[in-house]
This record gives structure tokens, C-alpha cells and sequence, in this order.
């Protein structure tokens, strides 16, 4: 019997003593794209659900946070952000070899290109008003009644992921690039003194939505593995990132005829987030961005450390991760525009 087949033999039997299925025989495909935690199809007869563990091998200390995932998305059930149901947690690694939850699957349309390709125009202003209106809802939850008050710590968010940002990057075997160094620097000595604190999804971006399979509407926010209580500024730049990346590099849409596309314009967006939820995020809007492409190339630089390691989970994660060196020029630029203004 294949390894394969012995994890799903073991899999049947703890859903099946969980209640959760009838069927002697569990299936597992793996489900494509993601570079963090491997997530399968699960079927069991009739029955459709969606496996997530983390990646085998050693991992940096405190990533691939699965446990923080689930617990963020149960939390959220009914709270009017999008999420899928949440099935079980299991704990028991002698059941699967790793942590993993299982969680409802969500059939639905999802997107990787910003700039949208095969839509029309009016699709994508619709497609971008409804990212608009998710984040928003998302940072106006209340997180205590939610049962989130001791999901992170309230406050001080910008200096205590600067700071483990930047240990990761020292800890890693791989070279950092100039401009990261010198983000290193620069970001701690301009935090604005402003303060709030909401619950952040911390990788909210297009191609982690499930929309409708016909309608501009989101079913389910994923991959909330580092999902915090933080500021909600850093998590909404952290989204409208793609305004500032070429759409030649990675993922971004700068460069691109917006307006014929339908894409609003940054300023617009930002506008209508404003609008949303009463947050003037044009002050220390540079330093925002600064921060979040900084953050970014940390997070693709950690990428760049498992494929060392022969452990990334995707096949191009060094690809990728040669991204972060050009994200961080881009964000130590707006480094510099922060100063100069």
C-alpha cells in the first residue's frame, strides 16, 4: 500500500469516528497553487471537504499556523466576512504524519491576475468593489465579541512585525538584499504614532477569494494563516500593493490602462475604503506601503529559504521567491517619497 493510500485509510477511519462520514474510502488530491500550507480535495463518497496541513520538513518558528487559521475562521462564522464552514481540528499527527483542520469546500471562481483577463470592464469595477467591501466588513468586527480578544496583542503592531519580519530575514541562510537592509532600518524609525487595532487577515488579496460562479460576490476569505489583531492600515495597504507592482513582475497592475480595464485607480480605492469605514489613510500612506512591501519580501524571502531546504510546496517557489528583491527597491522607494513629503 502507497503512503498515500495509508494516510487516507487513517484519515476515513478518524472522520468516520468523528461522525463526519459514512464511507469506508477518503480520497485526497492535492489542490494547486499556494506556496504555504499543502491543502487537499477531500472526498469520501458524496461527501466534499477541503484538508489543510502544514508542509513537512523543519519550518521557521512560528509560521504555517493552522491551528490560528481555523480558529480565526470558526470564529467568523456569521460575522458577515466570508468564510467557509469549519468541520474539526486534529491534532493527532499519527492520523495524517502533521496537524491538519478540514473545512467546507467552496465551489466558486477564483482569480490570480489582478488586471482580471477574460472580464469586462464593468465585471472587474464590480469584482474590485467587492474586495472593497469584504475588508471593510472584515475591520469593522468586532473581535472581542467574537471571541478573539487573546488572538494576538492590541497595539504596537507596525514595531512587532517590523521586528519579526526582520529576524526572520537574519535567521535565514540567504543572502538580504541592500534595499531590504536598509528597510530594516528605515521602517522602525517612522512609525506613525496613530494606533488602532482590528482583526487583520494579513494576506488579504485577489487570488485568496472565492467568488460566485456567476455574480461579483465573494463566498469564502482563505489562507488566514497569518491572520492577527493588528492595524487595519497596514492590512488594507498590504492589499492595494498590486497598484504599485508591475504587472511585468508579479501580480500587480501598475503600468496597466486602469481605466479602460475598469480597474479603479489607487486614489479611488483608498477613497472608497475611507468611505467605508471613517479610517484617513493618506497621511502615512507611503510609509504603508513602504511597510507592506517590505513585509512582503520577507515573506518571499522565507519562501526562497524552504526551496533551499527542499521544502517549498509549490514547484516554483524559487521563482517566486527571486520577487522579493524587486519588491523591496519598490518599498524602500516609497521609503524615500515618505521622507520627501
Amino acid at each position: 500500500m502507497s503512503e498515500q493510500a495509508v494516510a487516507e485509510s487513517r484519515v476515513a477511519e478518524y472522520l468516520r469516528n468523528a461522525g463526519l462520514i459514512e464511507s469506508a474510502k477518503v480520497q485526497l488530491q492535492a489542490i494547486a497553487g499556494g506556496q504555504s500550507n499543502p491543502t487537499y480535495l477531500l472526498t469520501a463518497g458524496s461527501f466534499k471537504s477541503v484538508l489543510r496541513t502544514k508542509p513537512p520538513g523543519a519550518l521557521l518558528p512560528s509560521a504555517h499556523a493552522i491551528d490560528r487559521e481555523f480558529r480565526v475562521m470558526k470564529a467568523l462564522e456569521g460575522s458577515g466576512v466570508p468564510v467557509p464552514k469549519m468541520f474539526l481540528y486534529c491534532d493527532d499527527t499519527a492520523v495524517f504524519g502533521r496537524h491538519f483542520y478540514l473545512m467546507e469546500f467552496v465551489q466558486g471562481r477564483t482569480f490570480v491576475e489582478q488586471s482580471l483577463p477574460g472580464l469586462e470592464a464593468d465585471q472587474r469595477r464590480a469584482i474590485y468593489g467587492e474586495m472593497s467591501r469584504v475588508i471593510s466588513q472584515l475591520h469593522s468586527v468586532d473581535y472581542k465579541a467574537v471571541g478573539l480578544e487573546t488572538y494576538g496583542k492590541p497595539g504596537s503592531y507596525f514595531s512587532r512585525q517590523i521586528a519579526r519580519w526582520s529576524r526572520q530575514c537574519q535567521e535565514s541562510s540567504l543572502p538580504v538584499s541592500d534595499a531590504m537592509q536598509q528597510l530594516m532600518g528605515w521602517l522602525p524609525a517612522h512609525i506613525p504614532s496613530d494606533d488602532e487595532t482590528t482583526l487583520v487577515h494579513g494576506d488579504y488579496r485577489l487570488d485568496n477569494l472565492i467568488f460566485h460562479p456567476t455574480e461579483p460576490r465573494i463566498l469564502a476569505v482563505l489562507d488566514w494563516e497569518l491572520s492577527t489583531l493588528g492595524h487595519p492600515m497596514a492590512d488594507f495597504a498590504y492589499h492595494c500593493m498590486s497598484w504599485r507592482i508591475p504587472a511585468s513582475l508579479w501580480r500587480g497592475v501598475d503600468g496597466l490602462d486602469l481605466r479602460t480595464l475598469g480597474i479603479p485607480m489607487e486614489h479611488d480605492y483608498v477613497n472608497a475604503y475611507e468611505h467605508r469605514t471613517g479610517r484617513e489613510a493618506g497621511k502615512h500612506w507611503e510609509f504603508y506601503m513602504a511597510y507592506n512591501l517590505f513585509r512582503m519580501a520577507a515573506i518571499l524571502h522565507g519562501i526562497g529559504e524552504r526551496a533551499a531546504q527542499g521544502n517549498a510546496t509549490a514547484s516554483n517557489a524559487s521563482e517566486t521567491a527571486a520577487v522579493a528583491v524587486p519588491l523591496a527597491q519598490i518599498g524602500w522607494e516609497c521609503a524615500k517619497r515618505y521622507d520627501a513629503s
